[in-house]
């Protein structure tokens, strides 16, 4: 015996929840190819290519960019910033890029590298080009965590104490000091500017600090040691002033005493 065919309700409702449920389907899958799309698309303005050696590589060469581009695909293995107009490298700037190898931001205007610029980088940077910039001061709080062999040739490097002390503050491969050529100095007598940072050993940029240093702890001591003799020479003043107002007072009693023996004396004769 057949059973009766379903009812046109039935039709209607299987038809408006398929309807639904497909336009569910639709949008879902329609956000995962957006944020797809997103995470491994081209950053604006740039070229990318993507091979199996190298992986993905986005050029943003001579752009005239003067800020670093916030759409580069986290896929990105290589980067390209070169001959743009970049001053500086803010915190954070490529800390959504796990997979880069190599960082390309020669001939740009980077006077400034903040705290964290390459954070996020260290465990898979390689090669960091930095390269006829304008960097004068070494920051080494940029560079933290980084193993990445570093090229800094062609900056206006001022080398000094603080440079010296911070190079035991970075994790570079040690060839990319040699990069660090001193343009400027301080002191400025102690030869070293038109050489590389490396260094003889028994360079010492750190010693006019010392002197200094030496110098403050001097007058330091001689200021602690002249309010100690200030103090005792005061103390043993009013120690000396107390003492003899004592004595007197001590010398006054006996002629107090003797005039009283007098007038006893005198009262019993009469």
């Amino acid at each position: 015996m057949l059973s009766p065919p379903p009812s046109p309700s039935y039709f209607y409702w299987f038809l408006r929840h398929s309807a639904v449920m497909c336009l569910l389907l639709h949008s879902l899958v329609l956000m995962t190819f957006c944020f797809h799309h997103a995470a491994t698309s081209c950053s604006e303005r740039c070229y990318c290519s993507e091979n199996e050696s190298s992986g993905k590589t986005v050029r943003c060469s001579n752009l005239q960019l003067t800020e670093i581009p916030e759409d580069i695909p986290n896929d990105t293995q290589r980067i390209y910033l070169d001959f743009n107009l970049f001053t500086k490298v803010p915190t954070n700037a490529f800390v959504g890029l796990p997979h880069l190898v190599e960082l390309d931001l020669s001939h740009n205007e980077l006077s400034q590298l903040e705290p964290g610029a390459f954070r996020g980088l260290g465990s898979s940077l390689q090669l960091l080009d930095l390269s006829f910039n304008k960097l004068v001061n070494f920051n080494p709080e940029a560079f933290e965590g980084l193993h990445a062999r570093a090229n800094l040739t062609n900056n206006p490097w001022h080398c000094d104490c603080n440079l010296q002390m911070a190079m035991s503050y970075v994790d570079l491969e040690p060839a990319s000091l040699k990069g660090i050529v001193c343009q400027t100095s301080d002191p400025k007598e102690i030869g070293v500017q038109g050489l590389a940072f490396l260094l003889a050993a028994d360079t010492d940029l750190c010693v006019m600090m010392k002197r200094t240093t030496d110098v403050v702890m001097l007058v330091v001591m001689f200021g602690w040691f002249t309010m100690v003799i200030s103090y005792l020479v005061y103390y043993v003043r009013v120690n000396q002033e107390d003492a003899r107002k004592h004595l007197e007072y001590l010398k006054s009693l006996p002629s107090k005493q003797s005039k009283s023996e007098e007038s006893s004396t005198v009262s019993t004769l009469v």
